[in-house]
């Protein structure tokens, strides 16, 4: 059997169609001497070897090529429960297991398992947050589970939808993996090499980045110029908010008082000289993940960055710019309103209208389901690099996240106009609603 895993340091983990998009971008940068977190790039076709061994070929062709709904669902329903459930070919196991046992040896646990599917990370279809990725694995076990766990994800409901939006058959491509260890982080969040503006943006917060991916936190905010010199900076309480259906917390709030910013304005410049690197390197705008642990900063993920040009419109009209406003942080793209649909729960989604401005809690990737029928999105919660505001971004989406009390100040049903580039919402009293009409300019 030909050699599956390999050093990230490899030059062979920089080919995109082995690999996928992800592992090989981190292997490059990995390879020009930018600081990331090392280890080790799991070839695709390891992936494509389990579904051979398991003997899923036929439903892996029979989830998109059949014309009956249920049995689609059946075929995919056999990918994920095999993937997941049955074990991993000995051959293919025995060179995941060294993987393990070197970098356990070398740092410890735990070990992180991240998808690279060959669809993701590429321009227009990010399929960010659609995946998994297994942050605290400390025994082979759990690994071998995690490993399995991310080559299922490529038949999860919300990965399939995403590639029917694209047009691509799950049965066409494959998953790669990155098998790292665990940066520890202090402080950890994404970046934004330019913004509509022509700046570069920052998000931080305490811990590791992923309450920031998932949209679960405010995030600290800093704006530099192309120089990389600090021009603003935003330090917000970071709060966890997750509701259930009763409307509750899933579990205790957690904030930090509005103190001290995550990053220093030296520690913020050096991430800009990173992004500005990095820009160079891919040859076009990038949006970037990292984490800083006791050493430094580690460089996590880099792909492209969808941008739309900046929009006049959202300025001009002066009925709009007297309505009661709320700021965010932009997450999207251009300017629309809409009419407001206010949910508090993922079970009231259903209710949200084609056209509408969803205005709910926290942007997590659940709501990608329902980006292809709102014409903008509001939140309390998330930030401009979430998942959820990189899915925004590809379609050209109105959004604007971190809103305080969106969902207590703005009525059910009014008229509302969401501003992706300023980061502004305004909404309109009923009595003027009559004499506008909703309209999306992107």
């Amino acid at each position: 059997m030909n050699t599956l895993v390999i050093p990230i340091s490899d030059p062979a983990a920089q080919e995109p169609g082995r690999f996928g998009p992800k592992g090989a971008n981190l292997a490059a940068l990995t390879q020009a001497g930018l600081p990331t977190p090392g280890g080790f790039c799991v070839d695709a076709e390891a992936y494509r070897l389990q579904v051979r061994h398991l003997g899923l070929e036929a439903s892996a062709r029979g989830a998109f090529a059949t014309d009956s709904s249920p049995q689609a669902r059946r075929y995919a329903l056999d990918m994920k429960l095999g993937l997941m459930d049955k074990p991993i070919a000995p051959e293919i196991e025995a060179q995941l297991l060294a993987a393990w046992r070197h970098l356990a040896e070398q740092f410890g646990t735990p070990i992180v398992v991240r998808s690279s599917a060959l669809v993701e990370d590429r321009y227009g279809s990010s399929f960010a947050g659609q995946f998994e990725s297994f942050l605290d694995l400390e025994n082979e076990t759990d690994f071998l589970i995690a490993v399995r766990s991310c080559w299922a994800a490529l038949w999860m409901t919300r990965a399939l939808r995403y590639m029917a939006t694209h047009n691509i058959d799950p049965a066409d491509t494959a998953m790669g993996l990155i098998i790292q260890p665990l940066v520890r982080a202090r402080t950890a969040g994404g970046a934004l090499s330019q913004t509509a503006g022509g700046d570069m943006l920052i998000n931080a917060t305490p811990g590791l980045g992923s309450a920031i991916a998932q949209g679960e936190v405010i995030p600290d905010r800093y704006l530099l110029d192309r120089e990389g010199r600090l021009k603003d900076t935003v330090a917000a309480p970071t709060h966890y908010h997750a509701m259930n259906c009763a409307h509750r917390p899933l579990a205790p709030p957690r904030s930090r008082k509005v103190a001290e910013p995550c990053l220093t304005p030296a520690q913020a410049s050096e991430l800009g000289a990173y992004l500005r690197r990095i820009e160079d390197m891919m040859g076009m705008a990038v949006e970037i993940e990292w984490a800083m642990d006791d050493t430094g900063f580690r460089l996590l993920q880099s792909r492209p960055l969808h941008l739309e040009p900046d929009q006049e419109e959202h300025v001009t009209d002066a009925i709009w710019l007297r309505q009661p406003h709320l700021r965010g942080q932009p997450a999207g793209a251009g300017w629309t309103t809409g009419l407001a649909c206010v949910v508090n729960c993922e079970c009231e989604l259903s209710r949200v209208a084609p056209g509408a401005i969803l205005v709910t809690k926290m942007a997590g990737p659940a709501l990608s389901q329902i980006l292809q029928r709102v014409a903008g999105v509001v939140a309390e919660l998330g930030g401009s690099t979430s998942h959820l505001a990189s899915l925004a971004r590809e379609r050209g989406i109105p959004m604007v996240l971190g809103v305080d009390e969106a969902t207590l100040r703005i009525p059910e049903g009014s008229m509302v106009s969401v501003d992706g580039i300023s980061g502004v919402v305004r909404w309109m009293p009923s009595e003027l609603q009559q004499f506008q009409q909703p309209m999306r300019l992107i």
